[in-house]
């Protein structure tokens, strides 16, 4: 009389949404997060800012350095954008392709040949003495990991609705953790020739001034390659193990289902209305962050009279630094409280509008700098900013929720975030290349003064906005919003 029934409830179909399934609405306490494996996964995830970080503090020096630009200070921006592009364009080429991997032969291999290429592309850089060598080292990172995808999967293969938010509220954090170790390795061991004669006296430092700071990045991405060699445990069960899975060292069962292999659904009935406005969010939050993340260090190291503040790569690096510090602590202390009781939209759509006030800083503070110098008024609104850039980072681990909460079924997790996160890097591969090309053609071209870039990403700010009102409250299939 009601297998058939029975049979929908065991098997979610691919129009509804993975949060909307009977089992996880019937969820009353929290289910206790697998500690050792969520840390195990944020320890890799911690890999990706600190790599991809590093470089900030000393990439436009670089680029003036390897005289690539010909002496024109104006067109650095050029160039230090298309290298910081090269990343997310060779990634959104392959994301796909791992993600959907993951779901097939698992997601540990993955991850591990994601943190290889991470320590194998930073050797590359630190070495590059050409701008092929810089291109060729990004590419090689950005083939080789689809990471930050089939973690999110991992996670949601750890967790159900009613822990859901605790194992995602961790993810800004690593990135915030990542955000003050990378800034910190790339402005303060940069150039240790100049900075510690009396240590580094080989010519070989001379030669390669910023190799230290990328190979000490490269040690660490070894050393989590090896952890999570030896901990992290497999959360797609192979076809000879269709059943529960004790993790080592944890306490808690995770029941994962027989996996079908989501690379046979077709990428169109993926593409549900839940899966297509939150991978629309992701991708317009993704597009606004790393366009403001690749016009900062280029506004700080510009000189004052072109419409920067013309810091060195160590002050770059604490600046930096002292935001993932503050990036950090807010997270880990207010991000679920703030989801709890208001709700994943209402902290998203808050986040995306601080795009606006963040891009308008921009001009007022190289104004003030022009007309009084570096003075305590300069550095508190420089401080300012990176404050209301931590509200802007609670939006990530929002869309995070409506991302997984979006995948039709079980067996399409991976697939879905592979989805937002191809979304995610074909912006990430413009926005750089977009954002610091706009900030050198208004400065040669003395568009509004200037500032004409800014002009522009506050525009589109705007209009970001609008795109998540179709949002639900909490989560997709969630019943407060039906």
């Amino acid at each position: 009389m009601h297998s058939a029934q029975d049979g929908r409830r065991q098997h979610p179909d691919e129009e509804t949404a993975l949060l909307e399934s009977p089992e996880r609405k019937t969820l009353k306490a929290p289910t206790p997060l697998p500690r050792l494996q969520i840390f195990v996964l944020l320890l890799m995830q911690l890999a990706e800012p600190i790599t991809s970080n590093c470089i900030y503090p000393f990439i436009n020096q670089l680029v003036s350095e390897l005289d690539i630009t010909g002496g024109d200070e104006k067109k650095v921006g050029y160039y230090a954008g298309l290298i910081e592009s090269l990343f997310f364009a060779t990634e959104a080429m392959f994301i796909m392709q791992w993600a959907r991997l993951s779901d097939r032969i698992g997601r540990k291999p993955v991850l591990l040949t994601g943190v290889g290429g991470l320590c194998i592309s930073m050797l590359l850089f630190g070495l590059a003495k050409t701008f092929t060598g810089l291109v060729i080292s990004r590419c090689i990172v950005g083939m080789l990991n689809g990471n930050i995808g089939v973690i999110k999967s991992m996670i949601a293969d750890l967790t159900d609705s009613s822990n859901m938010a605790q194992g995602f509220a961790m993810m800004p954090v690593m990135w915030s953790i990542g955000g003050t170790i990378g800034p910190l390795i790339g402005g303060q061991l940069a150039r240790p020739h100049d900075r510690w004669p009396d240590i580094f006296t080989s010519p070989f430092w001379q030669y390669y001034p910023y190799f230290l700071p990328c190979a000490a990045s490269a040690v660490f991405s070894a050393v989590i390659f090896c952890i999570a060699a030896a901990f992290l445990r497999e959360t797609v069960p192979t076809q000879s193990r269709k059943k529960m899975v004790r993790f080592a060292s944890d306490d808690t069962l995770v029941n994962v289902a027989p996996s079908n292999a989501s690379s046979d659904i077709p990428v169109r009935a993926l593409l549900t209305r839940p899966v297509i406005w939150s991978v629309a969010n992701y991708a317009a939050l993704a597009f606004l962050e790393i366009a403001y993340r690749a016009i900062q260090p280029l506004f700080f190291s510009t000189p004052v009279e072109l419409g920067g503040l013309g810091l060195p790569p160590s002050t770059i690096g604490l600046i930096l630094g002292s935001f993932g510090i503050m990036d950090g602590i807010f997270q880990a202390l207010f991000f679920a409280r703030f989801v709890e009781r208001w709700g994943p939209k209402r902290v998203f759509q808050v986040g995306m509008s601080m795009f606006v006030v963040l891009f308008a800083l921009y001009p007022v503070i190289n104004v003030l700098a022009r007309t009084g110098g570096m003075s305590s008024h300069v550095w508190g609104l420089v401080i300012l900013q990176l404050a209301i850039l931590v509200i802007v980072d609670m939006s990530y681990g929002c869309i995070f929720i409506f991302v997984t909460s979006a995948a039709p079924n079980k067996t399409s997790i991976g697939a879905t975030n592979g989805i937002a996160q191809l979304a995610a890097s074909v912006v990430r591969a413009i926005g750089p290349a977009a954002a610091t090309s706009l900030f050198a053609l208004s400065v040669e071209s003395n568009w509004v003064n200037g500032y004409g870039v800014y002009a522009i990403f506050i525009m589109l700010s705007f209009l970001s906005m609008f795109v998540g009102i179709p949002l639900p409250r909490r989560s997709w299939g969630n019943d407060e919003d039906s």
